[in-house]
Order: structure tokens, then C-alpha cells, then sequence
């Protein structure tokens, strides 16, 4: 009999069903690192007046089709057909989606759009550190306006999105190049416009493959040893941003921004061979391995491609899983994720229980975050589960106390208690908090 015969048919399974292969499963510790990934991505965006948006998690094929090269529709993206025969896909990314819904809506949307979202995505790739089938990522992007200054911009939001998890210029570079202008210098080494793309490609791998590989692999493609050794020489001169009007405009609005110290020009980067056209970036981890946290880029053709008028974008994507692994390398996650609510209100006994739930509830409308204790307990069983949550207060309400009026107070991480009257100790927790809160 099958495994699905036994879900049916209620027959119980006798082992621990596993997730699935390159899925995650969100516990509360890993859950409160998504929540304030999100968060961050969330405050840089808005910092910047960037308006939330989402799209669907299901797309027809031929979406991805249109742009996104054959690799990812016949390798990464997971398809299968509907009851209706078409062929429908988990989203492995969210460009297409956007040139879509801004394509539907061209001419009733206001321009210069400035749109960003934070989502699950799916591509059927091999498992490995910092790479998993099902992740969430953040996608922000500006469309309708065709400058370097627009290009500068989203620079500037993924370097302040750096600064703001604690990332500083010398652990992450932001690498910068221009579509543009390697197109130019291969004009220049008489390398004809067909062959071009797999030039973009050497070029993309030039960091990937040994000295000798990557030389045999240029030959391969057609490249003289002239050539290679001018192609060579181009992708070690850092000073050939110089040469472009575009990144020398890109790179003044950074430094007026005092967000350069992020960023730095890298001939070898050249990303997204089906999208970009002009300026790209990179975000990379300083160091041997240097992971790539986040890229993007300006994309000319996109909203055209799926059935709209011609439109120009630029964005960039970030996953979760990377910028994850750098910031816990780092020592950069906050060590108070998981504390659930920083007041404990405990019950003193079973005639009270009543009395403990009123007065978590009126610290909750004075705007606290509280837990009561679902029951009567010994009180150092209560103190104990609020020492291992992370509470730091707990609020305790006796027969004395409550003859009086008043609740004693223990803070758990200076180690000292008062007894005040309820409002007195809402102000009191509020201004221990607000003093943590501002360090």
C-alpha cells in the first residue's frame, strides 16, 4: 500500500513524517529572525518612501518564459500542471511579477513607482549552507525614471540596509560595475556583438574557475590570446568606472549620501544576463568566501516583455538564508529575539487566579507585552519559567498586597523587587524598559 493509500485511509504512520527536502521549519527561535529581517527590510524601505506590494505565489510558465532564460524554467522552477491542463509554477522570483501587474496597470499608475515587498520563493536547487528550495526574500525597485541617480538610490537602500543589522564597510563590500560600459571595452577588443553574451559569461566566471580553466574556457568561446590578455588587463583595472559618465554619477549621489565607504567598483561583476542593461551591484561578505547577500541592477526591457510598454526599472533582491549566515558569522543577531513578553504576572493561588488575569490584562492596555501564568504554581516554578522565556519583570499580587492595593515587582535582570500601586508600577516597568530600548 501506498504512503498517500495510508494518509487516506487513516492508517498510522509509524515513523516521523520529514519536511521536505530544502524546506525549513520555522521554530519560534528561527521564526524571530525572519520576523526581523522583515522588520528591517520593512524600516529601510519606508525610510526611503518605498510602498509595500505583493504578488501571487502561483504563475503561469510562460511568465518566466518570456525573460528568464531556459535555465531557471527547465531546471529551477517547480512546474506542474492545474485540473485545466496549464502549466503553472511556484515563484522562483518576483521581477516578472512585477512587470506584469505594472504592465496591467501602465497607464493608471503614478511614476516614478517606488514599490518593495518580502515573500516566499521557490527553485528546485541542490541544498547546500545558505542555499535551500523554499526561502524568502526582499525585493525592492524603482520604476519610470531612467538615471543613474535612480540606480544610486537603490545602492544607497541596500547599503542602509547593511548599516542598520550592524554590517559595516569592511565586512560586506557593495561591488559595483556597469553593463554599459563592459559592452563599450568590448567594442574595443573588436569582440563582435553575438559572441558577446558568452564573453559576459567568462567574465562572470572568472572568480569561479582556476587561472588556467578560465583561460582554456575563453579560447573555447572564440577569444584570441590578444584578446584574453587585453580582457585580462580590463578586469584588474579599478579604475575603469572613470570611464563611464553613468557610474561616475552613481558613485557623486553616494558620496554626497556618506554611504561610498559601502561601495566599490568590480569590472567582474556583471549579473542577470537576461535582465540588466546597464548599472548592477552586488553585495558580498568580506573574506575567502565571500557570500553574495544581495545584487540587482537596471533593467530596460522587462515591463515590455510581458505584453507592456517599454519601461525603465532598477532593483535588487536579498534572500533571507545568506544574510542570515553573514549575520550570525558576524555575531549580529539580536540576542533578545525570542523573548516573548518582557512582564510576567504570576498566580498566587487558585482563589486568585481571576485577580492575576485582570491585572495582566490592564498592563496590556497600558501597553505592556504580558504573560500570565496559565495556572497555580509554586511561585520559584514561575520564576523559573520566567527567567528561561526572558521575561525580566514578574508581578507578583498576595494576599497582602492585594489587601493594600498595590503588586510587587521583581526585576530579574538587576535582581531587586519594589511594591508599588498598579499605576506606580506600570510607569515604573515602562521606564525600565524605555531605558533598555534606548541603549
Amino acid at each position: 500500500m501506498l504512503k498517500w493509500d495510508l494518509f487516506c485511509y487513516g492508517e498510522p504512520m509509524k515513523t516521523t513524517i520529514q519536511p521536505v527536502k530544502g524546506t525549513r521549519d520555522f521554530y519560534p527561535e528561527k521564526m524571530a529572525v525572519r520576523t526581523w529581517l522583515y522588520a528591517k527590510a520593512r524600516q529601510v524601505s519606508e525610510l526611503y518612501g518605498y510602498q509595500e506590494w505583493e504578488g501571487p505565489f502561483l504563475e503561469r510558465i510562460d511568465l518566466y518564459a518570456a525573460k528568464s532564460g531556459e535555465e531557471l524554467v527547465k531546471e529551477q522552477a517547480f512546474v506542474f500542471t492545474d485540473r485545466g491542463g496549464d502549466f503553472i509554477t511556484l515563484r522562483p522570483e518576483l521581477t516578472p511579477t512585477l512587470a506584469r501587474m505594472v504592465a496591467q496597470r501602465q497607464r493608471d499608475l503614478i511614476y516614478p513607482l517606488r514599490w518593495w515587498s518580502f515573500g516566499p520563493f521557490w527553485r528546485y536547487e541542490r541544498p547546500q549552507k545558505g542555499r535551500t528550495r523554499e526561502f524568502f526574500q526582499w525585493n525592492i525597485d524603482l520604476i519610470g525614471v531612467d538615471t543613474p541617480e535612480a540606480d544610486a538610490e537603490l545602492i544607497a537602500v541596500a547599503a542602509s540596509f547593511l548599516e542598520s543589522v550592524g554590517l559595516t564597510p569592511d565586512q560586506v563590500h557593495i561591488l559595483v560595475n556597469n553593463r554599459r560600459l563592459v559592452d563599450a571595452f568590448l567594442g574595443e577588443l573588436g569582440i563582435p556583438e553575438d559572441m558577446r553574451r558568452k564573453v559576459f559569461q567568462l567574465i562572470d566566471r572568472q572568480d569561479k574557475l582556476a587561472a588556467d580553466e578560465w583561460a582554456d574556457y575563453a579560447r573555447e568561446i572564440g577569444l584570441t590570446d590578444a584578446q584574453l590578455m587585453e580582457m585580462k588587463r580590463i578586469l584588474s583595472n579599478q579604475d575603469g568606472w572613470k570611464l563611464s559618465e553613468e557610474l561616475l554619477r552613481v558613485f557623486a549621489v553616494l558620496d554626497a549620501m556618506n554611504l561610498s565607504g559601502y561601495v566599490r567598483y568590480d569590472p567582474k561583476i556583471v549579473r542577470g544576463l537576461d535582465y540588466y542593461t546597464g548599472t548592477v551591484f552586488e553585495a558580498r561578505s568580506v573574506g575567502q568566501e565571500g557570500r553574495a547577500v544581495l545584487g540587482g541592477g537596471r533593467y530596460d526591457n522587462l515591463v515590455a516583455d510581458v505584453g507592456g510598454e517599454p519601461l525603465s526599472g532598477v532593483g535588487f533582491a536579498m534572500g533571507d538564508v545568506m544574510i542570515g549566515v553573514v549575520l550570525e558569522s558576524e555575531g549580529l543577531l539580536p540576542a533578545n529575539l525570542l523573548v516573548p513578553a518582557p512582564v510576567l504576572v504570576t498566580v498566587f493561588d487558585e482563589t486568585q487566579i481571576a485577580d492575576s488575569f485582570s491585572l495582566a490584562a490592564e498592563l496590556r492596555r497600558q501597553g505592556m507585552k504580558v504573560i500570565c501564568y496559565p495556572e497555580a504554581a509554586k511561585l520559584p516554578k514561575q520564576l523559573k519559567y520566567a527567567d528561561r522565556v526572558g521575561c525580566r519583570f514578574v508581578v507578583i499580587v498576595g494576599p497582602d498586597e492585594k489587601a493594600n492595593g498595590q503588586i510587587t515587582v521583581k526585576d530579574l535582570f538587576e535582581r531587586s523587587q519594589i511594591t508599588l500601586n498598579l499605576a506606580e508600577a506600570g510607569d515604573h516597568i515602562r521606564r525600565k524598559l524605555a531605558s533598555v530600548a534606548a541603549v
